[in-house]
């Protein structure tokens, strides 16, 4: 039916209020299973450095009676080292907009902090485990780089066909190499818990990317979805591992290379910070003002040996 012409409606009217909600939604992941989960330490240089010892190998050990004591063979530890890395995240905001107000927030200055904050910090875990970089001590006008987690585990490792391979070596100053992908099996991972717990190493994660996450839910045991009829629930994905090395717990991680399953006993990784996570109020240089989120920080392998990583996997 048609509304009768003298009707006041709100397409013609002018100075009805806006409907804004006071909120914000924001739907970007912020969980950095590594940077949170890896013990926070403190660098004193810029070339940040720490030890490693092995022993000599077992062997078959017996003496003579009444015989002189004969003096063993001595290993050294191996000087190992990362260079601190500078990232930063600038906000910058006028004066007119922090003044005006605001929908979802006090201070857009505050808000824009907050923001870069948590940017930064999905930086981190990307440059830790989602990229293949070696150290670099840099120079004027070329930036520090602190070696990724890639550039370190050499030991335990399984890599595609050629030209796939480990590190040239396990101190931070080589890459990967790429090799041939292939799918995702148990047969792939469990050789190098094998090798992890020859060396030592007793690792308690396993991170993947998002698709291998679910390849890794059809393994052997777990290949088939099981239905809870009294709840309801249909479970058809693999948390905790438990293989005849020990218990994992099996993590997705949105910023890691999808292409690498890594194996990890987190007691020998931390990230030591030449500066905390901090915010600088930059000089002011007109009608604005600035903040630089900024931290300086490396990745510490404490022993390669204790974590593995079986690369090169599909992802699609």
């Amino acid at each position: 039916m048609a509304v009768d012409a003298s009707t006041f409606v709100t397409y013609a009217a002018i100075g009805n209020r806006e409907d804004l909600e006071d909120v914000i939604y924001r739907i970007d992941p912020t969980d950095t299973w590594f940077v949170s989960n890896a013990t926070k330490g403190k660098a004193k240089a810029v070339n940040h450095e720490w030890q490693t010892q092995a022993l000599a190998a077992a062997a078959a050990n017996s003496v003579l009676e009444g015989d002189d004591a004969t003096t063993d063979a001595v290993t050294p530890t191996v000087r190992l080292g990362n260079i601190c890395q500078i990232s930063d995240k600038v906000a910058r905001v006028s004066g007119t907009q922090e003044a005006v107000e605001h929908a979802g927030r006090d201070s857009e200055m505050n808000y824009q902090k907050t923001l870069k904050g948590l940017e930064l910090k999905r930086d981190l875990e990307f440059i830790i485990v989602g990229s293949n970089t070696a150290k670099n001590a840099g120079a004027i006008g070329t930036a520090r780089l602190t070696a990724s987690i890639l550039s370190w585990i050499k030991t335990n490792n399984s890599s595609g066909a050629s030209p796939g391979a480990a590190p040239a070596t396990a101190d931070g100053a080589a890459t990967r190499t790429a090799g041939v992908q292939r799918a995702f099996t148990e047969a792939l991972l469990k050789p190098v818990l094998q090798s992890i717990w020859t060396n030592g190493g007793d690792p308690g994660v396993i991170l993947v990317g998002g698709f291998n996450k679910q390849a890794f839910s059809t393994f052997t045991g777990r290949s088939t979805p099981q239905e809870n009829a009294t709840s309801k629930k249909i479970v058809n994905t693999v948390d905790v591992y438990e293989g005849d090395f020990g218990t994992m717990k099996v993590i997705a991680d949105r910023f890691m290379r999808s292409r690498d399953c890594l194996i990890l006993d987190m007691d020998y990784w931390a990230v030591d910070y030449l500066r905390n996570m901090t915010s600088i109020e930059l000089a002011k240089t007109g009608d604005s003002e600035r903040r630089q989120v900024l931290c300086e920080y490396c990745l510490v392998s404490r022993n390669e040996k204790a974590s593995g990583i079986v690369a090169d996997l599909t992802t699609t």
